[in-house]
């Protein structure tokens, strides 16, 4: 399938491991032009430097999103390089306080949670939507979780954030139509990345010998990829829920 997004500048949050830098790796392989935006330094450098040496046109820089400022002068230094941007993915996220009762969990872990899962997402789109107004078939995908549908114990400020999230994109969905940008999210079940890994107290051979379906990061690119693409132009406002058909199973004991 063509997706026509050679050439295409897109700007990815959380680029450095798990989802993002899937993210990053999909839209290479098919041309894009990648600015690449995290606060984790070094490993912004070595996935710069892996795509470079595939030929990928990269640029990376800095960012805290949970810092106006920081996203504000990321995005400048992206727009200064490579003189636009037609699509947005957000992938920054943390998982913050992981199976603990939400009378153990702090008002400042509950609104860290939010800065990076929420208002880093809100931060990313308000500096990128003058450049996105401006591009044809623009498009923004938030990476949210299952966990925006269903809940498991002891996640609740990760399970609220997510929530917010995917309401966030509907919403902008329904005010950037007349500017023809698409918004949409991709909400998959536990996918393999540090993150999860550490949240679960999983060994470093991974998932392998556990009894659930656990999906990979470049899984999840391919739909962000779909999303970006024109072959999605109909999709607007949609939640993707990939959980190997988890949720719509009944609790109907056959």
């Amino acid at each position: 399938m063509r997706l026509d997004l050679e050439g295409r500048v897109v700007a990815i949050t959380g680029a450095a491991s798990g989802i993002g830098r899937a993210c990053a790796q999909a839209f290479a392989a098919e041309g894009a032009r990648l600015a690449l935006l995290d606060r984790d330094t070094e490993g912004l450098e070595r996935l710069r430097d892996e795509l470079a040496a595939a030929s990928a046109d990269v640029y990376a820089v800095n960012c805290d999103v949970t810092a106006e400022g920081s996203v504000g002068a990321a995005v400048e230094s992206v727009v200064e390089h490579f003189g636009s941007i037609s699509h947005l993915v957000v992938s920054a996220g943390i998982s913050g306080p992981f199976g603990r009762d939400i009378a153990a969990t702090s008002l400042a872990e509950w609104k860290e949670v939010f800065a990076v899962n929420v208002t880093g997402s809100f931060l990313a789109v308000r500096s990128v939507l003058p450049w996105l107004r401006l591009a044809d078939e623009a498009t923004i995908v938030f990476i949210a979780s299952d966990s925006a549908m269903v809940a498991a114990p002891g996640m609740v400020p990760y399970c609220a954030s997510k929530g917010a999230l995917v309401q966030f994109g509907k919403a902008l969905a329904v005010d950037l139509a007349a500017d023809r940008i698409r918004v949409n999210s991709v909400c998959p079940s536990i996918v393999d990345t540090p993150m999860s890994r550490s949240d679960l107290g999983v060994a470093e051979d991974g998932f392998s010998a556990l009894d659930f379906p656990v999906q990979s990061p470049h899984e999840v690119a391919q739909h962000v990829l779909y999303l970006s693409s024109v072959r999605s132009s109909p999709v607007n406002g949609v939640a993707l829920l990939s959980d190997f058909g988890y949720a719509a199973r009944s609790s109907f004991p056959a």
